[in-house]
Formats: C-alpha cells, sequence, structure tokens
C-alpha cells in the first residue's frame, strides 16, 4: 500500500453486520422475516468479499462483513427451523388449535395418548 492512499471503509459493512444480528433477532417471526434478511445479508457479504478480495489494501471492514455473514447463517439456519416447526404444528394440530390454548391442550393429550 503507498503511503498517499488512504483506505476507505467497505460498502455496506454495517450495513451486513447490522442485517445479520437482525436475522436472528427475527427468526421467531415464524421464520419468514429471518429468511429473507439471512438471504440479503449473505449476497450483500459475497459482493462485499469480492470487492475487498480484489483490493484488500484499500479497504476496512471486512471484519464486519464476515461476522455479519456468520450471524446471518445462524439467522437463516434458526429462521428455516422454525418455520418447519410451525408448519409442523400447524398441519399437526390445525390453524384454529394453534389459536386457541386449551383447544392445544387438549389435541396435545390425544397426541400423549391420555
Amino acid at each position: 500500500m503507498e503511503h498517499n492512499q488512504t483506505q476507505e471503509q467497505l460498502k455496506n459493512s454495517t450495513l451486513i453486520l447490522v442485517l445479520g444480528i437482525l436475522s436472528i433477532v427475527t427468526c421467531c417471526c415464524y421464520g419468514v422475516i429471518g429468511i429473507v434478511l439471512g438471504i440479503i445479508t449473505i449476497v450483500l457479504a459475497q459482493k462485499a468479499t469480492a470487492i475487498y478480495a480484489a483490493n484488500p489494501d484499500m479497504y476496512t471492514g471486512f471484519q464486519n462483513v464476515k461476522i455479519g455473514k456468520i450471524l446471518a447463517i445462524i439467522g437463516l439456519v434458526l429462521s428455516v427451523l422454525y418455520l418447519l416447526a410451525t408448519i409442523w404444528a400447524v398441519t399437526t394440530f390445525g390453524w384454529e388449535a394453534m389459536q386457541d390454548q386449551e383447544l392445544m391442550q387438549e389435541k396435545m393429550k390425544e397426541m400423549m395418548g391420555q
């Protein structure tokens, strides 16, 4: 790196970190929001990684990109698991049981054989 060349912040590095965190936080919103945010974050992280790889001496903030991508992967996995659990619960117990706590308890007792 030349002495007169200044480093600049890698584009979207902070956004990638924030979206990675949000993908974990929103995984409990039936999984859908976490999946969307996780995919967007991974795509942005791949673009930022390609830019950084072309000229690593020119940019700072790559650590945010790496952490954001890891968080997005974790959020994506959690969101998919939550979505699958929700789909299983709805298909097993029905939507009405999901809305009514007493009916849900009754269906679970039936499932347990009591």
